[in-house]
Formats: C-alpha cells, sequence, structure tokens
C-alpha cells in the first residue's frame, strides 16, 4: 500500500470545477478515491481556504461553515485557514467618455494565504517522509517549484489533477500521473443530502441552493 495524501486548494477547485454546477457539495476522500487505484491509501487530506465574506451575499460565510462541517466529519480531514481580505483599489476604465474619469474605485475581493500554506505542508510533510504519493487538487504555477523540490530532491510521486479538463500547464512537468475531475466523478462523490456530524449526531443539511 501507498500510503498517500491529499492536497486541495479550496478556492481553486471551487472556481475551476465546482462553481456552476450542482456538485459544491463534494466529499473530497470519495472524489480522491475515485481519482486514485487501488494501492494508494489515503491518509491525510488537508484543505486550505479561508472564511469567505458576506458582505455581496450574506448567504456565503452560512453555506461556507455547513460545506466546512461536512468536511470535518470526515477522519482524515484537516482544514488549514488563510485570509479573506476586501480592499478598494483604483482601476483605469476600459473606454472612459471624454472628459469623464479615466479610473473608477472599486472593491477588490482576495483570498490570501492558501497557496504559501499548501506549499508549506506539502514540502514539511514530504520532508518528514509522511506520504509516498501526493495527490494535488489545485492547478496553481505558484506551486512549480515546491513541487519540483518534492519530485525531484526528495523522490516522491506526486499526482496532479485537471480540474477543468485542461492540461495542467506547467504543474505537468513534475507530475508523476494526472487525473481529470469529471461530472460523473463528481456526482459520485457527494455527501449525503442530510448528514449527521459531531458526537452530539447534530443533522447539517446540504444548501437547497446547491441543488
Amino acid at each position: 500500500m501507498l500510503r498517500t495524501s491529499i492536497y486541495v486548494d479550496g478556492f481553486n477547485l471551487y472556481y475551476r470545477a465546482l462553481r456552476r454546477t450542482p456538485f459544491r457539495w463534494l466529499n473530497i476522500h470519495e472524489l480522491a478515491v475515485n481519482l486514485l487505484s487501488a494501492e494508494n491509501q489515503i491518509h491525510k487530506i488537508r484543505y486550505f481556504t479561508a472564511r469567505v465574506s458576506g458582505k455581496q451575499d450574506p448567504g456565503n460565510p452560512v453555506r461556507q461553515a455547513l460545506y466546512l462541517r461536512a468536511l470535518e466529519s470526515l477522519p482524515q480531514v484537516e482544514i488549514h485557514y488563510g485570509s479573506f481580505l476586501a480592499r478598494r483599489k483604483m482601476r483605469p476604465l476600459a473606454d472612459p467618455l471624454p472628459g469623464g474619469p479615466t479610473h473608477v474605485e472599486i472593491e477588490d475581493m482576495e483570498e490570501k494565504g492558501s497557496d504559501v500554506n499548501l506549499a508549506t505542508h506539502l514540502l514539511n510533510d514530504a520532508w518528514k517522509d509522511d506520504f509516498d504519493v501526493a495527490l494535488l487538487l489545485s492547478q496553481d504555477s505558484d506551486l512549480l517549484e515546491p513541487l519540483r523540490i518534492v519530485r525531484e530532491e526528495l523522490a516522491k510521486t506526486i499526482g496532479i489533477v485537471s480540474l477543468d479538463g485542461r492540461e495542467p500547464g506547467s504543474l505537468k512537468k513534475y507530475a508523476s500521473f494526472v487525473r481529470t475531475v469529471t461530472p460523473e466523478r463528481l456526482r459520485a462523490a457527494q455527501f449525503p443530502e442530510v448528514l449527521e456530524v459531531g458526537n452530539r449526531g447534530k443533522i447539517i443539511r446540504r444548501p437547497p441552493q446547491w441543488a
């Protein structure tokens, strides 16, 4: 059996594979099992995210909290938090009117920390010989150098998952194998509509907006 750890960039996964689908109530463990071989023994799933803002949609934090509770019901899952920042920025207008303003102030919502946290834990786990195989659910090219170190200097096996059906770009250079997320795999890896979580058997339900 191959000790296998899963590294998930939650926002990368959401925006590339889940955002406009009915598959957002996703059981990461079941998806990973579907993507891997029978010889892979999943012993850890690291999920990297940040608490979202409710400024534009007050329901966003509620739905995310429900999903994180569902993930926490999986014994292999550890959730690592970055931060979600709202900043006002000036941006140039593409086609300003004659005599009018050339720039506009926007509120930019930006997630910070997930890529750095993922790279840090991936490298640390590899140095500690905590896995034989790492499966990466992210297509963030900023992870290229950590992947190189894990593959070339630490001689670990790395699987890269294409989240949107496209080639995983520069990350493929250090991939031992590549898997692809498909609607069929997402459909087969959903949590039950009603889920019991925690020691007291609390019941949570899939957000109706995700149906």
